[in-house]
């Protein structure tokens, strides 16, 4: 896709995303795009293995959805540590404290989505 163009309607193939080894598991990313209505929409799948969280707990002023496909996660929002099983969402307001574990015995694979809308910095 070309710089400044916007996000046209797709299908992103599972069985064809890129998979990225990370210390905590794997990272798939899907997309980094500019769309017609936001500045940009950020999508990827991470799988954490057993034990692991992602990163340390951290807060950020977008909003952003969390969507568990496989294995069991905690999420951590603020002070409240809360259990997500396949199909949960985790939906996360601008600036709450939080985080993911995964507290299974099998890897855990989860969707991240996050948008930026027109003048909030999307430089992460």
């Amino acid at each position: 896709m070309s710089e400044g163009m916007n996000l046209a309607s797709v299908v992103f193939d599972w069985t064809k995303l890129e998979v990225r080894p990370t210390k905590a598991g794997f990272s798939r990313p899907i997309t980094k795009s500019k769309t017609g209505t936001l500045d940009q929409l950020s999508i990827h799948a991470s799988t954490l293995n057993p034990g692991q969280a992602a990163h340390a707990p951290h807060r950020h002023p977008e909003e952003e959805l969390i969507i568990l496909r496989e294995g069991k996660l905690e999420a951590l929002v603020n002070e409240t540590r809360t259990p997500m099983t396949p199909g949960s969402v985790l939906f996360l307001a601008p600036n709450d404290l939080h985080g993911v574990t995964n507290v299974g015995d099998t890897p855990a694979t989860y969707f991240v989505i996050k948008w930026f809308p027109p003048g909030m910095n999307s430089a992460k």
